[in-house]
């Protein structure tokens, strides 16, 4: 396969590209049978000692009363119990305002353009595009590889330091084959004028085209790939 050399600064772009596809979504309400079930196991628990007290209190010998300290003790268990009911019915309030919160604001995110942390962008009408993260001026190479794991494109650049610069791909090999629209992975590799290995770190932008809320937290579908909220770097003006 050729290699291809060409000249990439920052800010500049090669080739531009979007995508967007549906999210898969699947229900969320175990967890919120689960504390439900976990309520009313308490709450049975506590009728029941309840119950066995004031049997306990209504057939006690009269020659020989229920000891001080028992009772006492008794007395104690069963405010815990009460406590521990209250405490569950506030944090389960608390949860689901968090998730109200979280729905809220992952709907804010539909149709704005996200950047996440990814190397696999979507192809759509023969453009794919990546951002990168370089540290300093350093000779690139790139080798670009299909969902299927075959090596599709590879080429080396000259860029400059700088972060969230574009790379894009039209879609064309080093034989000039036209590959069709799909997931692509990037991987980059660089060095320094002294030779020394760069880092580099990619990103993927994309509008945000969907949201699933019957997950916890919500997923955003960006790309064709999903994310949660924190998993996003910066919003673009549309």
């Amino acid at each position: 396969m050729t290699t291809t050399s060409s000249t990439a600064n920052a800010g500049s772009t090669i080739v531009s590209g979007t995508t967007t596809v549906p999210a898969s979504s699947t229900s969320s309400s175990t967890a919120s049978s689960a504390n439900a079930l976990a309520s009313q196991q308490i709450a049975g628990n506590f009728q029941s000692f309840l119950q066995l007290l004031t049997t306990q209190l209504q057939n006690q010998n009269p020659l020989d009363p229920l000891d001080t300290n028992q009772f006492t003790q008794q007395l104690v268990e069963f405010a815990g119990v009460q406590q521990q009911l209250n405490t569950n019915d506030s944090l389960s309030t608390l949860v689901s305002l968090q998730q109200t919160t979280q729905s809220t604001e992952a709907l804010a995110y539909v149709g704005k353009t996200a950047v996440v942390n990814g190397n696999t962008a979507t192809m759509v009408n023969s453009l794919a595009d990546w951002e990168l993260s370089i540290p300093t001026a350093s000779v690139m190479d790139v080798s670009i590889a299909s969902s299927t794991g075959q090596t599709v494109f590879t080429g080396s650049f000259s860029v400059s330091a700088g972060n969230n610069q574009p790379f894009a791909w039209n879609g064309q090999g080093n034989d000039g084959t036209q590959f069709p629209d799909g997931n692509y992975t990037l991987t980059a590799t660089a060095k320094d004028t002294n030779g020394n290995t760069v880092a580099i770190t990619s990103a993927v932008a994309g509008t945000v085209s969907s949201v699933d809320l019957t997950q916890s937290p919500p997923l955003l579908t960006i790309g064709g790939q999903t994310f949660t909220v924190n998993q996003i770097q910066s919003i673009i003006s549309n």
